[in-house]
């Protein structure tokens, strides 16, 4: 119903992810992911990678597609059905790959970027600490000079592919006196040189990416792995908002449609009262109130992906569409499982997966309050750079009385 919104080597992308999606995702890997029995999403990334599937708005010269976010977004609202864990390590070559491909220089691309959108390397981006989440300039972690090199040490967490990545994009404080925006840099740290796991964490949902805790201690990391201008990670940081949090409302989008397609699927089996339970307005109209709300939020997800292309500062939109595709998502979820009534609520479908993966969806890459922040506060900037270019529908009062206007 969408396709509209793509051209044809836009489209020719999506159909190709799709199908990998049906055809190259076992139901064994979900499975055995979601029970723990497996810490990581690399099956995934190999065989993406080996489709060509990965970085798609990066040039073809590094493994990429020369495509564009309208395309990256289409094909991860496919990938979304396949549930957070996997949906995110789909993501993560294109969020850790947007700082090495604007910001890094040739060699860090060539040894890097080229070889994570072949499937070859598997990474992780290493940004929230003990001490806080939202807070980007609270970081404690440390990055010292020492001659060619960096030694790094701290922690972070909730880290989706810390189990066994081959490389992590780290923030670190490497001038603590400066300017909180001049303060951090950001880097290419390998685990090999010598980045600590110290726990896995047992989650509710989005399990089996191996989420968990590093430990950096007298890590030392060349001084040309460093991504950008030394303390100016600020900018990095701004920039990786972009596909965090646009690719997060695409994929909850995705699973929001995937949990709806289950339960209307049930509601044209299931018998109560002598009829199919998508004849009565209690179940139809939880149907319809998902789908309405669910095309909204791609709409909005599309919008941003499309604004963003235009290389328009696309913040405010991008943070509607994080926050309202997985708010959407959710509440669509919810209501497949009302619409399912007690097997819902069960293993017996994947409902409940979708329910426990998509409750963090609201929290991870900044908190839905976050968005709101910055929603807020983009729109009232937007408010005083637009006065005087609109018509001033103030003055349409039916009776104006500018004495009643105090504002004490």
């Amino acid at each position: 119903m969408f396709e509209f919104f793509l051209n044809d080597r836009e489209k020719a992308y999506w159909k190709e992810v799709r199908d990998f999606v049906k055809n190259d995702i076992s139901t064994q890997l979900i499975k055995d992911m979601d029970a723990g029995k497996i810490e990581t999403g690399r099956p995934l990334v190999e065989k993406a990678g080996g489709k060509n599937l990965l970085g798609a708005r990066f040039p073809s010269l590094y493994g990429g597609r020369n495509l564009n976010w309208t395309a990256e977004v289409a094909a991860v609202e496919e990938v979304g059905v396949l549930g957070t864990s996997l949906s995110c390590a789909f993501v993560m070559p294109s969020i850790v790959g947007e700082a090495i491909n604007l910001f890094g220089t040739e060699a860090l691309k060539e040894k890097y970027l080229k070889p994570t959108n072949q499937g070859r390397l598997y990474s992780a981006e290493a940004l929230t600490e003990p001490r806080g989440g939202s807070d980007f300039f609270g970081a404690t972690t440390t990055a010292t000079r020492s001659g060619d090199h960096f030694v790094l040490n701290g922690e972070k967490r909730f880290v989706v592919g810390a189990q066994d990545s081959d490389y992590f994009l780290v923030y670190a404080k490497s001038a603590p006196d400066a300017p909180p925006h001049e303060s951090i840099s950001c880097f290419v740290v390998e685990r090999a040189m010598g980045v600590k796991v110290q726990s896995i964490y047992n989650l509710l949902g989005t399990r089996g990416g191996g989420t968990g805790r590093l430990v950096f201690k007298d890590v030392r990391v060349p001084a040309e792995n460093v991504i950008g201008k030394l303390h100016g990670a600020y900018q990095i940081f701004n920039r990786m908002m972009v596909p965090e949090r646009l690719l997060s409302g695409a994929g909850a989008v995705g699973m929001g449609k995937a949990a709806i397609d289950v339960a209307a699927r049930y509601s044209t089996r299931r018998k109560a009262f002598g009829a199919t339970i998508n004849n009565f307005q209690a179940v139809s109209f939880m149907l319809a109130d998902s789908v309405a709300s669910l095309d909204a939020a791609r709409a909005l997800v599309f919008a941003a992906a499309k604004l963003v292309d235009t290389g328009a500062d696309g913040r405010r939109l991008v943070s509607e569409a994080k926050k309202v595709g997985t708010e959407a998502a959710w509440q669509a979820i919810n209501n497949s499982m009302q619409m399912m009534g007690g097997i819902g609520y069960t293993s017996v479908y994947p409902i409940e997966r979708f329910l426990r993966d998509c409750r963090l969806a609201m929290i991870w890459t900044g908190t839905n309050q976050i968005m709101n922040l910055l929603i807020q506060h983009e729109y009232y900037k937007e408010l005083g750079r637009e006065k005087g270019e609109f018509r001033d529908v103030e003055f349409d009062a039916i009776s104006p009385d500018e004495e009643e206007k105090n504002y004490g």
